[in-house]
């Protein structure tokens, strides 16, 4: 069996990445600077070098699959992370170097996650990506709730990571092999011992936690409003991600009658996941826990295109994750910029006329709401789509029409903050930290928003032809 030696090359991009930042921490005294550059430079470069079809030297392997894709999509989310990064430590008096290596190397665990092809080299990435996030989340150690985020995630994370490990031990018991694509195939295969599919519920409910879905969802909005919203951003977009690269390569590829099952299963995530979500968000009053309550909704819509099983399905979920990642860090971004220290203005009221004060972040603000709410002409309205339209192809009407109902429910509490930016004033306004290099992230993610809404068959023609 011929080496595809191109799956090895964003892992070496990478590794290569966090090796001399390394050694730039080692070498120069005032390293910060030197790090924030070498990562900014470097993640920007490695994006370019692993686009899907990219060769930069001939007879030099090409990335090629969704991996590549999936690849391209964390490096640039570690990339909008650095950016919104800096300012955000500077005012909270920790940046230090090592902060961009843990981005870096959990980029690594990614990249591992969507480019193994057995069970162990998944693991092994998912633990990589799991281990560099509890760090991150309690990186400002001197605040008692990034302490508890970072704790609590560790503990939940470590007990699921027994169900995963012990899933992967009976489908290897049932089936002989770690290979990911015999897993698939013993899937399409009838007849499958029930030890086979308890490792398959198993390995399902382990990704479930990752992703943040009801019923393991408890440890979202902690967790994500604890740590450092820079960190939150890039946990709720590439290890988001990265989970649902697993389930893409894993569980959107069914054929057997027994499957059946399994696809109610995860239907009854993607419901639970939607209805309580958006509920949920619904009575927040603080800005960066709705974001995260309505993460819990949007893994819910991912769901529903991997319930689908579909070729479809299977499109329509790596779009969503295309266009959500852009919006989702393009959103967090901003309230990183408005948020003071100690976790200060992080209300709805903090954000009452802020179109008067800023109105280019308010505006990219509301772009970023709109696209997350799904309305078009913005990327999450056709990520809805897609999804949705699988699920009714494959017989799962009622769940498009629940989706539909909860997306509804999701436009209140992203259009009422729209409504508190241009149409309130406050007495006491925010002031935004506002650079440069971070305006213009901002302004890109929503321009590549605006075009994955106006031009979706571009990127659909390139998953397709990646698939």
């Amino acid at each position: 069996m011929p080496i595809d030696y191109g799956v090895t090359i964003p892992l070496i991009y990478i590794c290569s990445l966090g090796i001399l930042v390394l050694i730039a921490e080692i070498t120069f005294r005032n390293s910060e600077p030197v790090s924030y550059w070498a990562s900014i430079l470097g993640l920007a470069g490695i994006a370019v070098l692993m686009f899907p079809g990219f060769n930069p030297v001939m007879g030099w392997p090409a990335v090629t699959g969704l991996g590549g894709l999936f690849c391209v999509l964390f490096t640039a989310a570690a990339f909008l992370t650095v950016i919104f990064s800096r300012d955000y430590m500077r005012r909270n008096g920790s940046e230090h170097g090592e902060y961009y290596l843990m981005i870096i190397f959990s980029v690594a665990g990614m990249m591992l996650m969507a480019l193994a092809t057995d069970l162990i080299m998944l693991f092994l990435g998912l633990e990589l990506m799991s281990i560099c996030l509890y760090v991150l989340a309690g990186y400002l150690r001197k605040r008692l709730s990034g302490n508890e985020a970072s704790l609590k995630y560790f503990l939940l994370g470590a007990f699921i990571t027994g169900f995963i490990l012990y899933g992967i031990a009976l489908i290897y018991g049932s089936t002989g092999s770690l290979s990911i694509d015999r897993l698939v195939e013993r899937m399409q295969t009838p007849g499958q011992p029930a030890l086979f599919w308890t490792g398959v519920s198993l390995l399902l409910g382990g990704f479930a936690f990752k992703v943040g879905a009801f019923p393991f969802h408890m440890w979202i909005p902690d967790v994500y409003q604890g740590a450092p919203t820079p960190v939150t951003a890039f946990m709720a977009t590439g290890a988001k991600t990265a989970a649902f690269s697993v389930l893409v390569m894993v569980f959107t590829r069914r054929a057997a009658a027994d499957a059946d099952l399994l696809r109610d299963v995860i239907a009854y995530l993607a419901a639970g996941s939607m209805v309580v979500g958006n509920i949920l968000a619904i009575t927040q009053e603080n800005v960066k826990r709705m974001l995260a309550y309505s993460s819990i909704a949007h893994a819910g819509y991912m769901l529903v295109g991997i319930a689908a099983g579909s070729a479809n399905g299977s499109d329509g979920v790596t779009f969503y994750l295309v266009s959500y990642l852009f919006m989702n860090i393009g959103a967090l971004g901003i309230v990183s910029m408005l948020e003071e220290k100690e976790e200060q203005r992080l209300s709805y009221d903090d954000y009452a006329g802020l179109s008067g004060r800023n109105p280019v972040l308010a505006s990219l603000m509301a772009i970023f709401l709109f696209s997350l709410a799904g309305l078009p002409p913005f990327g999450g309205f056709f990520g809805k789509y897609f999804v949705f339209v699988a699920a009714i192809e494959t017989g799962l009407t009622w769940l498009a029409i629940l989706g539909v109902l909860a997306s509804l429910a999701g436009v209140y509490y992203y259009l009422r903050l729209v409504m508190v930016m241009f149409f309130q004033e406050s007495e006491r306004p925010a002031t935004a930290s506002v650079h440069a290099l971070a305006v213009t992230a901002l302004i890109a993610a929503a321009l590549i928003n605006l075009q994955l809404g106006v031009l979706p068959s571009s990127i659909i023609s390139l998953i397709q032809n990646l698939r």
